[in-house]
């Protein structure tokens, strides 16, 4: 059966699937191949760094092959340049994450662009639907990555974000990794599901060899919730925002010690020195909590299918359709307490 919903009817794809742009790691390539794998590829815009998309928008031209794309931004890191740029190669959508996108939606909707916006409470799911969002993509506490300090988990915030937003669709992000939690995504009432971690791990991402790996070999206690590598590399992100990463030696040395690590003038550069040491990655590594599910390295565009398969089957077997096992209901005693 093909899973057929509001967002592969929008944007007219097989599967209700779509990359996390990822900055840095969604690269040109990643997103070809999840587009030509029937999903939606979203390219890592980040904070609409010209050179980077001059490098990698063309190689995503070349090889989309002509099927649907898009772009996504921090909102909180870019001007009205970087959507302009974005526009001029005439993306299906543009996704604005993290801070208010209201001063960019306008110009993104008259481009006649699908407009998605990525939010992580309800009163950023209010204001996506007030601003006349086309998609909205409800990030959970599970995400790999940045996402809110004081959010909710995945579960429990799709279902009230796709009630809130109806009859705009919805698309669950967090946690996500395998084709049965695209299943769940699609129970919950969402139209399709977001997957960063999953397409980091593949060959198109642009992630080192050592990335690649610890990410397949991981579980989801190696993860942690944190600002300290935010603090230590002087990134600017918002406090609002942490990110879940997995472990690594500065989070060990400073952890719970944030605002010292701030105020320490020798901290930064002893950061950097041990990036050129070799000592730590250059980045952090950006991981979910369903990195016990990932134990190889696919072509995203294979992958792609690979998880809508899951997905059906797992819907398949919760319908009890033929092949499947149905789980038989408890038998309880004639007074109704528990044998």
């Amino acid at each position: 059966m093909a899973l057929s919903t509001a967002f592969t009817d929008m944007f007219g794809v097989r599967h209700p699937i779509a990359s996390a742009p990822m900055g840095g790691s969604a690269g040109g390539a990643l997103t070809a191949a999840v587009s030509r794998g029937g999903g939606l590829g979203l390219l890592g815009g980040g904070n609409g760094d010209s050179d980077w998309l001059a490098r990698e928008l063309p190689v995503l031209a070349e090889e989309a092959a002509g099927s649907p794309w898009g772009i996504g931004f921090q909102t909180w890191a870019i001007d009205d340049g970087a959507i302009a740029r974005a526009l001029e190669h005439r993306p299906s959508a543009v996704m604005l994450s993290f801070g208010d996108p209201g001063p960019f939606a306008e110009r993104v909707r008259a481009a006649g662009t699908v407009l998605i916006v990525q939010v992580t409470d309800l009163e950023e799911a209010r204001r996506a639907a007030d601003l006349g969002a086309d998609v909205i993509v409800a990030q959970g506490t599970e995400a790999g990555g940045h996402g809110a300090r004081h959010g909710r988990s995945t579960l429990p915030f799709v279902p009230v974000v796709v009630d809130l937003a109806a009859p705009v669709p919805v698309l669950a992000a967090g946690g996500i990794a395998d084709g049965r939690g695209v299943a769940a995504a699609l129970a919950l009432g969402a139209a399709g599901a977001l997957l960063g971690t999953r397409f980091q791990a593949t060959t198109e991402a642009l992630v080192d060899t050592a990335t690649a790996k610890a990410i397949v070999e991981a579980r989801a206690e190696d993860t942690e919730r944190n600002r300290v590598l935010d603090i230590a590399r002087g990134s600017r992100w918002p406090a609002q925002y942490t990110a879940r990463t997995l472990g690594h030696p500065f989070l060990d040395a400073w952890r719970g010690r944030e605002d010292e690590l701030a105020a320490d003038p020798n901290a930064g550069q002893a950061y950097r020195d041990a990036v050129a040491r070799g000592e730590i990655p250059a980045l952090p590594r950006w991981a979910g909590e369903g990195v016990d599910l990932i134990e190889d390295l696919p072509s995203a565009a294979d992958l792609v299918g690979a998880l809508a398969a899951q997905a059906e089957e797992a819907l398949a077997r919760a319908g009890g359709r033929p092949g499947t096992e149905p789980v038989a209901a408890p038998v309880l005693p004639a007074d109704g307490r528990d044998a």
